[in-house]
This record gives C-alpha cells, structure tokens and sequence, in this order.
C-alpha cells in the first residue's frame, strides 16, 4: 500500500500538487469550523427559551449539536468550496505565486489539476456522509427538535388507506399514535378487479414487544370470505397477524427523508410506491441530491479558480462577491427545483441535476475566458 501511494505520489501528486492540495483542504476545514461555529452560537441564542421552557437536559444538547454541526456542514459543502477555493486561491495571486508558477510554464488546466483532486476527496466524504453517517444522526436530531423545539408531534390521524400488498387495502378510521391503537380497521384482497375476502376489526393494536416488524393484534374480528357467488361469514374475538405496516407509515412528519440512509431511502421508495402513495417525490429528490451534490464541488472549484486566479487591484473583494452570488444563485436554484419536483410533474432526477447542468457551463465558460 506504501508503495503504491508513493507510486501516485510520484508520478501523479507533484510537490506543486501537495501544495495546492493542502492550501485548498485547510481552507476548507478551516472556514467550516469558523461559519458553523457561528451558526451553533446563533442557534442557541435563538432557541435558548425553548430550551430551558421545555427542560432540555444538558447532554442532550451537546448530543444535538453533535449532529447539528455535520448536518449544516455537509448541507452548504457547496458554499464552503466556493470560499475556501476564492479565499486561498486570491491570496496566492496577490502574493504573486500563481505569476510564479505559470512563468515555469504550467498552464491553466495544469493549474486545475489538483483543485480537481481535492475537490474528489470532498466529494467522497461528503457523499459518505451525506448517505450513510449524517442520516443516523438526523435520527436523534430531528427527535430533539420535535420534543424541545417545537414539541409538536403528530399523535392523531385519521381515514389511513393504503395499499400493504398487491391487491391487499388497509383502512383505519381512526389511529391514535401514543398507545399505536387504531379503530374501525377493514383489510381487502383483490384478485384482478374482484374483491375476495373482506376482514374488518374494532379494534387493531401494533405489538411493540414483538420480535417481528409489522406484528399486529386484530380485536372482534369479521371475516368475509367471496368464491364467487358464495360467501362464508367467519368471527374471532382476536387475531395474531402481519400486516405490511408501522405506526410510523400514518404520520408524515417533515424532513423525514433526511433520517434515512441511501438503502432505507430506496426500500422506503418502493413501499409507499407499492401502496399507491403519491407523497414520495420529496424522498426522490433527496436521494438524487445525494449524488448531484457532491458533483456541485468540482464545478464550484472550476468557477471559483477561474474567478480569482489573477491578481486584481481591489484585491479578492470583487472575486469573492461574484463568488458569494453565483453561489447563492446555485442554492437558490436547488431550492426552487426541488420545490418544482415535489409541488409538480418535473422528474426528480432532472430537478437534483438541474443546477449542476447550468452551473457546468457557466464553469466552461469561465474556463474557456480564464485560458485566454
């Protein structure tokens, strides 16, 4: 392994490519902790009286600023990019080092190579991230705000229909989320266009102490069972089943696709794809911008670097506004996209591209001019 990263060193990394390379990651990881650690402090203050009225304990939250800190950083890794790329890039030009470089006869898209490199390692880890880590901690950060922000949480729902099976209908009338009880529960079994057995329930009760998932226990049970013309009528006071549904399936609570990893969010997908829901786009889009994202890094470097390269009277004041705006215009973009995708018709795949397709050739663009 040793050999083979003094392989890549050697005849990939030059020491020039170390140098850009750790200029760009410490500017990074640097601006992170400085705007985060503001944005904890503004936070804080902001919910502070939520916090004390509600009796938030101490450890909880260090625990949801624990995840507070990862979620935010990787949700603006964009920005962050942009700046760390404008910052150190604007400071070699006006210390004159880039002149230096280019004078030895490196040319501008030898210039982006290692800009592209660190820009692969952020994209990795923000991928990692943003799939596997962030998600399970957005668990018990989203549980934090809903018990010590908000304290809002939807215990109630009522007329639930959706499909559990091919051909198989759930109806609860009404569902109470504390106990998980639900009442005037019916279960219908289609083959093709004709309904064969009709089972309903006074009363369904979700068994939490159960070893299995989707365990439940049906109380004065009716069962009608259609063979064609012929019907057989069949009553239990009490019936031990699976049902393909949780509690948590009745209530839509916001931002829930942020508490689910890659392959939960998949699986989710196609469950409620499976049940004829049509409250799925928001999970659609936030799985493709999982992979759009992190994509955003190379092209916001490639801008970034066109923008500041030169060395400018005014110093990097001009670059870094440009800078900030195109930015802004990009989370802007990304924000009203997926809004389109979950409000409309607009495919979720084309919403989460979207902005990187438009921002990659303004990034040609500004390549192209940069090189003349």
């Amino acid at each position: 392994m040793k050999k083979y990263l003094r392989f890549i060193q050697r005849n990939f990394l030059s020491r020039f490519d170390r140098y850009i390379i750790g200029k760009f990651l410490g500017t990074y990881f640097f601006s992170i902790l400085l705007i985060i650690s503001i944005a904890v402090v503004f936070d804080f203050s902001e919910n502070s009286d939520k916090f004390t009225m509600n009796h938030a304990p101490f450890m909880g939250l260090v625990r949801y600023y624990t995840h507070f800190i990862p979620f935010y950083s990787n949700l603006f890794a964009a920005l962050f990019v942009f700046i760390a790329v404008i910052f150190f890039t604007s400071k070699l030009a006006e210390n004159s080092e880039i002149i230096a470089m280019m004078s030895t006869g490196i040319s501008f898209g030898r210039l982006l190579r290692p800009y592209l490199v660190a820009s692969a390692l952020l994209a990795a880890l923000s991928f990692y991230l943003g799939s596997e880590v962030i998600p399970r901690g957005s668990v018990k950060r989203l549980e934090f705000e809903l018990r010590y922000k908000s304290r809002k949480r939807p215990q109630i729902a009522e007329h639930i229909q959706l499909q559990v099976d091919t051909g198989v209908i759930a109806y609860i009338d009404y569902f109470d989320g504390q106990p998980k009880s639900g009442y005037r529960f019916s279960l219908d079994k289609f083959q093709g266009k004709s309904l064969v057995s009709h089972l309903t329930a006074q009363r369904i009760q979700y068994d939490t102490l159960a070893d299995e998932r989707y365990h439940w226990k049906l109380y004065d049970v009716k069962i009608r069972t259609l063979k064609g013309l012929r019907e057989q009528i069949t009553y239990q006071s009490f019936v031990d089943t699976l049902i393909f549904m949780e509690p948590k399936d009745f209530f839509a609570t916001s931002n829930q696709q942020e508490a689910l990893t890659n392959s939960q969010l998949l699986d989710h997908i196609e469950r409620q794809r499976l049940r004829g829901s049509g409250n799925i786009k928001a999970f659609q889009v936030e799985y493709h911008k999982r992979f759009a994202s992190p994509f955003a890094t190379f092209i916001l470097s490639a801008i970034g670097l066109s923008l500041s390269f030169r060395k400018r009277k005014g110093g990097m004041g001009g670059a870094l506004g440009v800078g900030l705006g195109l930015t802004a215009s990009y989370i802007l973009l990304q924000t009203i996209s997926s809004t389109f995708a979950i409000n409309s018709n607009w495919p979720p795949m084309l919403a989460a591209w979207m902005p990187n397709i438009l921002f990659t050739f303004i990034a040609l663009w500004l390549y192209q001019k940069a090189q003349r």
